[in-house]
């Protein structure tokens, strides 16, 4: 999996930043994309990156100010244009359903696939399958916001190659049965444990990402040993009190934040257009004093989430 950072900027879109958005890669395997918030200008950006709209599965949104949903209806209808027939769902707090369908409606717009929009009001588990769990909760802004944690299942573990050598198996379907956590008889009579031939199946990552908030215990909570974080840094720690009055974070409380959850990166984005190329990097070192690992955001990013900071 990898991160894809379309728009890094905070309130309005500026020159170098485009408004909220985000997109989580599935594994090749899955072949399709997550995305986080959809501020005006989403689409656009994604004719400027690595990102096929087509591929489009699940769109979660953190809150419904518009630098976060102002893209929705574009976007959804651009993917219909584009000949996209496979089921798209949308996660997000109250009030998304009745946008969308406001939007759709009122601009005669027809969408040839299935839109399933699912309201969350309260915490806990909102979408599982085989691959992955994401579960969501409220963080601390001035109007109903979301925090989401995406975390795979275990992996299974990776066959001996040298060990099946040994014990004389050629490749073949024995292979992917061993994988799976089969024991294999073999036509000799021997039996092949699959405990014996496999590695511990490897942990799941972790990518938490949180909508707009102050400092919250519910941001360490959905974080906890997340291999990424993606924290809002709208305001630097000389902008405390403006901070405080919008119900935001500064660098510093996002720094807070990783250290107390333990995570092993964070990354900095929702960054007010008051800070350009030469100031930007103060609030890399003000969440340094609280954590190491820190990475600020620009759009076009793309971040391996198991990559080491």
């Amino acid at each position: 999996m990898d991160l894809v950072f379309l728009g890094t900027g905070a309130g309005i879109p500026s020159p170098t930043r485009n408004v909220t958005s985000i997109v989580l890669r599935m594994p090749q395997e899955r072949q399709s994309i997550w995305m986080f918030d959809c501020g005006e200008g989403t689409q656009q950006q994604i004719l400027k990156y690595p990102v096929k709209l087509h591929q489009l599965e699940k769109l979660f949104v953190t809150h419904m100010h518009g630098d976060h949903v102002f893209g929705i209806p574009g976007l959804l209808t651009s993917r219909s244009s584009q000949g996209a027939v496979s089921p798209l769902t949308v996660y997000g707090p109250e009030g998304i359903k009745a946008f969308i369908q406001t939007a759709m409606e009122t601009s005669f717009s027809h969408l040839g696939y299935d839109l399933d929009v699912h309201e969350i009001t309260t915490s806990g588990i909102v979408t599982e399958d085989h691959h992955a769990i994401v579960t969501a909760d409220f963080l601390q802004h001035n109007v109903p916001c979301l925090g989401y944690r995406v975390e795979e299942r275990p992996q299974l573990g990776s066959l001996q190659a040298d060990r099946l050598k040994e014990l004389g198996l050629k490749p073949g379907p024995e292979y992917g049965l061993l994988k799976q956590g089969h024991n294999v008889t073999l036509p000799d009579g021997r039996t092949i444990l699959s405990k014996d031939v496999v590695s511990p199946p490897h942990p799941g990552q972790v990518v938490t990402i949180l909508g707009d908030t102050s400092y919250t215990e519910t941001s360490i909570a959905l974080a906890n040993k997340a291999n990424v974080l993606v924290h809002e840094s709208t305001f630097g720690d000389e902008a405390a009190q403006l901070a405080a009055k919008y119900m935001h974070a500064t660098a510093s409380d996002a720094g807070k934040v990783a250290n107390q959850a333990k995570v092993k990166h964070l990354i900095l984005t929702h960054i007010s257009q008051r800070y350009d190329s030469k100031t930007v990097s103060m609030l890399k070192s003000q969440a340094e004093q609280n954590f190491p690992h820190v990475t600020i955001a620009a759009d076009g990013l793309i971040v391996p989430v198991a990559q080491k900071p």
